[in-house]
């Protein structure tokens, strides 16, 4: 639903379809990203329109950024090691060479 927002303002009905759900579901899973600052809904007439509000998920991105930056590092650094003892392997050692 937020990627769908994040295209432009929709309806609850629009925002339901892809996911082949009733209304009353869609409204649940609305509210629930309402009580996360993470949309605003606005009527108009007998129809609920809701808005993207980004703000909040820029603290997310910020989190989420540095923990990839982490991780990405990590997981270079054990490549690096896993690389370095497949190579040990596979290199004969002084020891066993012959003269």
């Amino acid at each position: 639903m937020l990627r769908e927002l994040s295209e432009g303002e929709r309806t609850i009905s629009q925002l339901a379809q892809p996911f082949e759900m009733s209304l009353a579901a869609a409204s649940k899973h609305i509210k629930a990203l309402e009580s996360a600052g993470l949309i605003r809904r606005e009527v108009r007439g007998r129809t609920h329109v809701c808005h993207l509000d980004p703000g909040p998920m820029a603290g997310a991105h910020e989190w989420l950024t540095f923990y990839q930056q982490f991780w990405t590092g990590r997981l270079d650094t054990l490549e690096r090691l896993l690389r370095e003892a497949d190579n040990a392997k596979q290199s004969p050692s002084p020891e066993g060479k012959r003269k």
